[in-house]
């Protein structure tokens, strides 16, 4: 067996050694490549992205944690509205309360949902909760300080959307859509599909773990972790883009009544911009595109961006999301359209 394994050491570090010299030939090619300008944005950029979204991510992780061992099953089936339409109002109306950024929110309705909320309660809170919220209005005023109308049109088309797609999910949607549930606990169906957990004992919290601080962060811990990496691949990605395809590119494919809400909604998917900031970005094109297309991005991606599907995708079924995701797309196109002949 010793053998075995130092063969199996020496199979590993002889090609290894073959490959130093090569390194090191090109080891000043690599570095200046790396040091180029391109690369020195894209590494800005993703910085930027990271730091940006990292501290609501981390206060979203927190938030699940303090849930997970202070907010019992019991209390959120007593909190949750048993009416449809109640519910949906209440959730679009919840970041008002929790005015939590998209990274942040997922991992907090993770928890919820864990803990019993229905599906269509959650969707509605993901949806309107990174937009209707007060930093957020607060954001989006400044940014527009002499058109206050899109400031309340933001607001409205995004708890409508929510609205809607919450109570879409409430009467399509007939069994739990996350991707991992828990086995610890049994599972009734309730009137709207979602199959609420119920835990076989009157304790709600995990009786593995002791309830202390220690517990908590590494909860804490272990749940940054696993959304971060979501994170970390989407903001790379999204770095590239922002760095090797130039904007005037973008706006040249823009042009047209149609193409112009296209190019937007896929900026703000591409750009994946925290929502306390995309007003800013979106104001440098108050002279370009008109409201409805302004509307659009500042819409749809609080509710819908590369790394926020991402963070989705790990949470949700894969064809959950894809309904989701098509669903918010048509949904904000026809709304901002509509605003853009109303307003």
């Amino acid at each position: 067996m010793k053998l075995a394994a130092n063969l199996k050491l020496l199979s590993i570090l002889v090609p290894c050694a073959f490959l130093v010299p090569v390194l090191i030939t090109m080891s000043s090619d690599l570095n200046q490549a790396w040091n180029s300008e391109a690369l020195q944005n894209m590494k800005t950029v993703f910085i930027g992205i990271f730091l940006e979204a990292a501290p609501f991510l981390l206060i979203g992780v927190l938030l699940s944690s303090l849930m997970q061992w202070f907010v019992s099953e019991e209390m959120v089936r007593k909190l949750t509205p048993k009416n449809p339409v109640g519910g949906v109002l209440v959730a679009g109306l919840l970041g008002i309360i929790f005015p939590i950024c998209e990274c942040g929110m997922i991992p907090v309705v993770r928890r919820l949902m864990h803990k019993g909320m229905p599906a269509y309660i959650a969707v509605t809170f993901i949806l309107s909760g990174p937009v209707v919220n007060p930093i957020v209005f607060t954001a989006t005023l400044l940014a527009f300080p002499s058109h206050p109308e899109i400031t309340i049109t933001r607001m409205g088309l995004a708890f409508a959307v929510a609205a809607s797609i919450g109570l879409l999910v409430y009467l399509f949607v007939r069994q739990n859509p996350l991707r991992k549930v828990k086995t610890s606990v049994t599972e009734v169906k309730t009137h709207s599909g979602f199959k609420m957990a119920h835990s076989p004992k009157n304790g709600d919290h995990d009786h593995n773990h002791e309830k202390n601080w220690r517990s908590f962060f590494i909860h804490a811990g272990d749940e940054f972790v696993d959304m971060s990496k979501y994170l970390v691949i989407g903001a790379l990605i999204t770095a590239c883009i922002q760095t090797f395809i130039s904007r005037s590119d973008l706006i040249a494919l823009g042009n047209g009544p149609v193409a112009s809400y296209v190019f937007m909604m896929g900026f703000a998917y591409v750009l994946s911009l925290c929502s306390t900031s995309d007003a800013f970005v979106a104001s440098a094109f108050s002279h370009t595109f008109a409201l409805g297309p302004l509307i659009s991005f500042l819409v749809l991606g609080p509710m819908l961006d590369f790394k926020s599907t991402l963070m989705l995708l790990s949470t949700f079924r894969t064809r959950f999301v894809i309904g989701l995701s098509l669903a918010i797309i048509v949904l904000v196109f026809a709304g901002s359209w509509l605003v853009n002949l109303l307003v």
